[in-house]
């Protein structure tokens, strides 16, 4: 572990000796961490070059596609930075018709139990070691900004968001929280682009509703950078966008469906540019049908379709998924759901650029 990483924990390991009871331990603030891993001015100012590259796609002032990939969810650090160094060389290659945007998923959404992500069990046993996952976290997203990529990632926990926001140049909402109101009220206060999932029901209005309501300020609780609670004012966040990513098993990415979307977006006064999912039910929960579906949006964009903007691929170093089996992992293998190898989401970016060129 770097010396910022060991400094946060350090200041973790203060604050968990002091007499408190064995059921409470105290986390480091966003302050704090903050601090021990901190962007200097030049990063500070790369990231917010490439929030402005992801906005200007998403208004249509910028032609290229964003392409938002990455693991399904992070559970080694290691492969991710090596995943990282194979797509900042890819990025550079494809540059001037895509924007790779890199899925740095710390956190889990579960519909039920199961590991919840790396920012709440980094050891994958249960413990919970929240602090440390919380400075891997951080620790990793910068790393990767670092390489000089754009960091997305899904915010599942508002409590979250302070440690982590200054790093990311797109947020997802997932299709569980996108009807949450503590997850619009959170879109309205970040700097970087929101995309709203629809329902897992396929429910497109869901999204529409939670665009608007991010759009527009709100008074919202909040944490502060040194852990104390406050009532923010949200300024409201004019970059958001639908995300189709299908629903109970069938897909919503096909021309028809863009099309019915689009006309929702525009009747309702919303960014009519919208994000094509390739997994989940698009899918239909098979990883492999993700290049169908990416196919499928590229000859919609060839037809030239102004209002297919992005794609999301879940991508990793090699296919499929593995259990969690602690100390017997494969290296590089997803722990959640199965991902394309890189390999093929090479081939497919390549193929991408060369189709849009």
């Amino acid at each position: 572990m770097n010396a910022p990483a060991s400094q946060a924990l350090a200041v973790t390991e203060t604050l968990l000796s002091r007499d408190t009871p064995a059921s409470v331990n105290y986390l480091p603030t966003p302050a704090q961490l903050r601090a021990s891993i901190h962007l200097s001015p030049a990063l500070e100012a790369r990231i917010q070059q490439q929030r402005d590259a992801v906005n200007a796609i998403l208004d249509g002032s910028d032609k290229r596609l964003l392409v938002v990939v990455g693991p399904c969810s992070i559970d080694d650090p290691r492969a991710a930075r090596e995943y990282a160094d194979r797509l900042a060389v890819l990025s550079e290659e494809v540059a001037d018709t895509l924007l790779p945007v890199m899925r740095v998923y710390v956190e889990k959404p579960r519909t039920t139990v199961g590991w919840k992500g790396l920012a709440y069990d980094p050891h994958l046993d249960g413990r919970g070691d929240m602090a440390q996952g919380l400075t891997l976290s951080r620790q990793l997203m910068h790393d990767v900004a670092e390489r000089g990529l754009p960091v997305a990632t899904e915010l599942l926990q508002p409590m979250l968001a302070p440690y982590l926001e200054d790093l990311l140049s797109w947020v997802a909402i997932g299709a569980r929280t996108t009807e949450s109101q503590l997850h619009r009220e959170l879109a309205s206060d970040l700097p970087a682009a929101v995309g709203f999932k629809n329902a897992t029901s396929g429910d497109v209005q869901v999204a529409l509703d939670a665009m608007m309501a991010a759009k527009h300020p709100h008074q919202r609780f909040a944490m502060e950078a040194n852990g104390r609670p406050t009532v923010q004012q949200s300024a409201g966040n004019p970059h958001t966008h639908l995300v189709l990513r299908g629903g109970h098993g069938e897909p919503n990415y096909q021309s028809d469906h863009v099309a019915a979307a689009t006309r929702a977006l525009l009747k309702a006064g919303l960014n009519p540019r919208l994000m094509v999912d390739c997994s989940h039910a698009n899918a239909r929960k098979d990883h492999r049908r993700q290049v169908e579906v990416m196919l499928d949006v590229l000859a919609q964009r060839q037809a030239g379709n102004p209002h297919v903007a992005a794609l999301m691929l879940e991508s990793h170093l090699h296919e499929g998924k593995q259990p969690l089996k602690p100390g017997a992992m494969r290296y590089g293998v997803s722990v959640t759901d199965a991902c394309l190898g890189w390999e093929t989401t090479e081939r497919l970016l390549k193929q991408a650029a060369e189709r849009l060129g």
